[in-house]
């Protein structure tokens, strides 16, 4: 089997997609933050300290973070396999031959629907774990899901 890279990335909206989901967690802080101000002005530069640890932490995850994963997520399909690469400081590729293919799922979260997004999850026989594929358009997604079930019942091997 050939090493192939994978060319396709996920939508054009998965950034922005990543980032809402992050900012959640961050507005629960800038929130939390205030309310201590409120409560409590002593000690302002604890305060201080604690919302540039806040803004820091936006920066990085619900904009650097985004973008980065953005650049480096790939996917393919082919024949013979389901190529993956994932990560943002940590990078992972994952390659599932065809042949070890045993369920192709979808999946759509609350912010995947509102933006037209879906993530198919191939499982194989492997102790690795599924194949994931992220933040399609779900047009793409179910056209993925329709390839690789037709590929895959094309074999004659059988996944287990």
């Amino acid at each position: 089997m050939d090493l192939v890279e994978p060319e396709h990335r996920p939508s054009r909206k998965a950034p922005m997609v990543w980032a809402i989901g992050a900012a959640m967690p961050w507005l629960c802080a800038v929130l939390a933050q205030a309310v201590w101000l409120a409560v409590d002005r002593r000690l302002i530069w604890l305060h201080v300290l604690a919302a540039v640890g806040t803004v820091l932490g936006i920066v990085v995850f619900v904009v650097v973070v985004p973008l980065w994963r953005y650049r480096v997520h790939r996917w393919d399909v082919d024949s013979t396999a389901v190529y993956t690469r994932s990560g943002w400081l940590v990078q992972e590729r994952r390659i599932a031959p065809i042949s070890r293919v045993q369920t192709v799922d979808t999946y759509r979260g609350p912010l995947d629907r509102i933006f037209g997004l879906a993530n198919v999850t191939v499982t194989t026989a492997s102790s690795a774990g599924a194949v994931r594929i992220v933040a399609l358009d779900s047009d793409v997604a179910d056209r993925v899901v329709g390839q690789l079930t037709d590929i895959a019942a094309l074999g004659a091997e059988d996944a287990t």
